[in-house]
């Protein structure tokens, strides 16, 4: 029996898990795995929704129902809803419960609250966003130096599965040393086994957003937009490979070339290898307390305002 049979994507244990304990070659496993054609009409849906996004990432499914309205398209909240789940994506200031982790992966508790980032490798984050191409999308994993605004690592994929996020880590790491604290949402990528192994056997402490606050991890959300508006926008990528190409030319400048006004218009390359120059500082709007439910409903809400506009 040729041993790609025992893999399972339905079993309970991890498909990263099942390779390694196998013996086979997790690309031999994805080449073999057929992704779902979307169809054309929500293909121009998730466009739309991208762009809309892009410029208001507080909006959630409702208020993005009313934008696609005026942009000409009539579709239901449920439909949208889907569509963004797939696309990963959440208003920054969500109701309670609307962004779950995997139920048996552990979550860690956020330790960037009210701490000043003053070193290059203090602390890393990532995040998964979504990029379309002409014929439906894709999605692009980053991992960035708070202190410097450096992209270390970027890997993209055709699904939301955590190899690719696996992989953008461990480059990382290789090229680039161990971080201090290295922070992500909840999502089920950064949540499983295989991340945050990779995370512990490095030594690494692991800290995760509150539910919901995608402003904890802001300098990410940030690095979305840019590359949004001045790269993929613009280019209209039609393929995977083409995009890949186009990223690849574009991270480079946006390291080596592109000045940064919070930089003092120097670049991340030249910030991250002299350690002066960059910086940020996380506020804390909650005290030492821990969270509790007001945090994660209507409080929370006026807590993401307020923290858009002081983190520097």
């Amino acid at each position: 029996m040729i041993r790609r049979g025992w893999i399972d994507a339905a079993d309970r244990v991890p498909l990263l898990r099942q390779c390694a304990l196998a013996g086979v070659a997790r690309s031999t496993v994805y080449a073999q795995r057929q992704p779902t054609e979307p169809s054309e009409q929500d293909v121009e849906l998730c466009h739309a929704i991208d762009e809309i996004y892009t410029q208001w990432p507080f909006y959630g499914s409702r208020r993005m129902v009313v934008e696609l309205g005026r942009h000409g398209f009539r579709v239901n909240r449920k439909r949208v809803q889907r569509l963004m789940r797939g696309m990963g994506l959440a208003g920054m200031a969500p109701g309670p419960m609307t962004s779950r982790p995997h139920p048996e992966h552990k979550v860690y508790p956020y330790l960037l609250r009210g701490v000043s980032i003053t070193r290059p490798n203090q602390v890393w984050s990532t995040d998964v966003t979504y990029i379309r191409v002409a014929r439906g999308f894709v999605y692009l994993v980053a991992i960035i130096d708070w202190y410097s605004r450096k992209v270390l690592s970027w890997r993209v994929s055709n699904t939301m599965e955590a190899s690719f996020c696996v992989d953008a880590l461990e480059s990382a790491l290789r090229l680039h040393g161990t971080p201090e604290i290295f922070n992500s949402d909840q999502g089920s990528q950064f949540t499983s086994q295989a991340f945050t192994g990779v995370l512990k056997q490095a030594g690494v402490a692991i800290s995760m957003d509150g539910r919901g606050r995608a402003f904890d991890n802001i300098f990410v959300e940030r690095l979305w937009r840019t590359v949004k508006y001045e790269d993929v926008y613009v280019k209209g990528y039609a393929s995977l490979g083409e995009l890949t190409l186009g990223l690849s030319a574009y991270f480079s400048f946006y390291n080596a070339q592109r000045p940064h006004q919070s930089l003092e218009n120097q670049t991340p390359d030249t910030v991250y290898a002299l350690g002066t120059g960059g910086g940020a500082a996380s506020p804390d709007h909650f005290g030492h307390q821990r969270d509790t439910a007001q945090d994660h409903d209507t409080g929370q809400r006026c807590a993401a305002a307020a923290k858009a506009e002081t983190i520097t």
